[in-house]
């Protein structure tokens, strides 16, 4: 999972690796770091204080017709902007993809070409002009690591057109 989901100040936020966001002022010093609680993801969550800083001004008129009643007030909100950084997760993701690499290498031999990286909606619209050796090798990788289910509904029916044209 490349996002958590954190609680500031009685808000939950999804973030990722290097985001910046603006929240409600925080106690934390500027420069300082600290870490929010985590709700959903697996890794460690730090938050640095980049600056505290005023959102934008919002003007509040109030009115009452024929009385000559008029009041504006302004309000800026207090905010802090804090950039996110995901400790535990850059490690799990640099040990994670050998062994992946070496499981995809095995059934790609018979994968069209770029498939690893091609959506659902391309693999279902490459599966019509593929071969049955390809389109057999794709569903077993389909299968095995994706499971996407989009992906896999259609290369079982464009195994089913090739079945019935033979």
């Amino acid at each position: 999972m490349d996002y958590a989901i954190i609680r500031l100040g009685g808000k939950q936020y999804r973030v990722r690796e290097g985001e910046t966001l603006v929240v409600d002022r925080l106690r934390t010093d500027e420069g300082k770091t600290f870490t929010p609680d985590v709700l959903l993801g697996d890794g460690t969550v730090t938050a640095k204080v980049i600056a505290h800083e005023r959102g934008p001004k919002i003007v509040v008129g109030k009115y009452k017709r024929r009385t000559g009643y008029k009041r504006h007030t302004g309000f800026r909100a207090a905010t802090s902007r804090i950039e996110i950084s995901l400790g535990a997760q850059k490690t799990a993701k640099k040990t994670a993809p050998a062994p992946k690499q070496a499981e995809a290498a095995a059934p790609a031999a018979g994968l069209p070409e770029g498939y690893e990286g091609m959506t659902v909606a391309q693999v279902s619209a490459g599966a019509k002009t593929w071969e049955q050796a390809g389109l057999e090798a794709a569903l077993e990788y389909e299968q095995a690591h994706a499971a996407r289910k989009g992906a896999i509904a259609a290369l079982e029916s464009a195994l089913k057109a090739k079945n019935e044209e033979a």
